[in-house]
């Protein structure tokens, strides 16, 4: 991450994409080590999405993180399909999309792949994630004491009848490489014993209030390159999601101080911890301005060491994402979905 004045950066409109971090993932692929969410289609319209596609690619940006579940994939679609006309090749673009949880099925695992390559309009995904660990389906808008009637727990042969499909797609094309998403030690273990083609990524809530460093350290020891949702603390999640004992990272008194001392949004402090730390965030947004000065900030002058250290030491344990609506049964709390005593949850 190279030093530049300030004052330079301020004067950009875009970035060289060669000048932003990149992984390396355990085929020797190279994803962009920052992405645009896409999950805004709660409180934004899913053209705006597209229009922040549109954008952040002019910025510099080459990684897009969709899923069918956001609603806003056939917009997408005419975004990239825009951006490609402007120039820009298929190859230089990394693009994941998600399968959702009612379509777990072995039969469904292709037909949800394709519909999402049709409305992207593309031949291929460069990733394609299990959204959730749960075949559990809840309407959306919902509220988090909602139910399904057929909600199962993570029953780990039923999975790999899932990620097995999703193998399949890799053996026809359509698909590059598959991942994990909202996964626990216990359950990735076990993946790891029965894939054959292992995760390359996981998908994870990564943030410095909630930094998961025994999760991270799992992924990274197990060649999976972890990704990180959520990286600002989700300052826009909707109300329901919200609990009292929430915290937000980008509040912290240590982030403001180190932002103000870099001139910058603690937002991007975040973000430059995060792609410093070794996993790529997937920040959103429809403002143009914060589109550019997030990839400016990952892409250019980066935190001192004393900085990451002062920013490890303010986690506080605290998930955001905790996913209420995926439960069971009766009775349980969303630690349930997490394995936090390192076992997975029984039936």
């Amino acid at each position: 991450m190279p030093q530049i004045d300030t004052g330079q950066l301020l004067a950009r409109d875009r970035v060289d994409p060669s000048l932003v971090p990149q992984r390396t993932l355990s085929t020797g692929a190279v994803m962009p080590a920052i992405g645009l969410g896409t999950f805004g289609s709660d409180h934004v319209s899913p053209d705006e999405v597209a229009d922040a596609v549109v954008a952040a690619a002019k910025f510099g940006y080459r990684h897009f993180d969709c899923a069918s579940v956001y609603g806003n994939e056939e917009q997408i679609g005419r975004a990239l399909a825009e951006v490609m006309r402007a120039g820009v090749k298929r190859e230089e673009l990394w693009i994941n999309s998600k399968l959702w949880n009612d379509k777990h099925g072995e039969d469904d695992v292709a037909a949800s792949c394709e519909k999402s390559l049709a409305d992207l309009q593309l031949d291929y995904l460069d990733l394609y994630l299990v959204h959730w660990p749960f075949p559990n389906f809840h309407p959306p808008g919902c509220d988090v004491s909602a139910r399904s009637n057929d909600a199962r727990p993570y029953i780990h042969a039923n999975y790999m009848k899932t990620w097995r499909s999703m193998e399949k797609l890799v053996d026809r094309g359509l698909v590059h490489h598959i991942g994990t998403s909202n996964m626990t030690i216990p359950k990735l273990k076990l993946v790891l014993e029965d894939a054959t083609i292992k995760p390359a990524v996981n998908e994870m809530e990564l943030h410095p209030h909630f930094q998961q460093p025994e999760l991270f350290q799992f992924v990274r020891a197990n060649g999976i390159q972890p990704i990180g949702y959520s990286p600002l603390g989700s300052p826009h999640r909707p109300e329901r999601d919200r609990t009292p004992e929430d915290t937000s990272p980008t509040e912290d008194a240590v982030i403001l101080r180190i932002a103000q001392h870099h001139h910058v949004h603690p937002a991007v402090v975040c973000l430059k911890w995060a792609v410093q730390r070794g996993h790529t965030p997937i920040p959103f947004s429809t403002n143009k301005r914060n589109i550019l000065s997030n990839l400016l900030g990952v892409a250019f002058d980066p935190l001192t060491a004393e900085e990451m250290r002062e920013i490890q030491a303010i986690d506080r344990n605290c998930r955001l994402i905790k996913g209420q609506v995926f439960l069971w049964k009766e009775g349980q709390t969303w630690e349930d979905l997490w394995d936090v005593n390192g076992n997975i949850t029984p039936p």
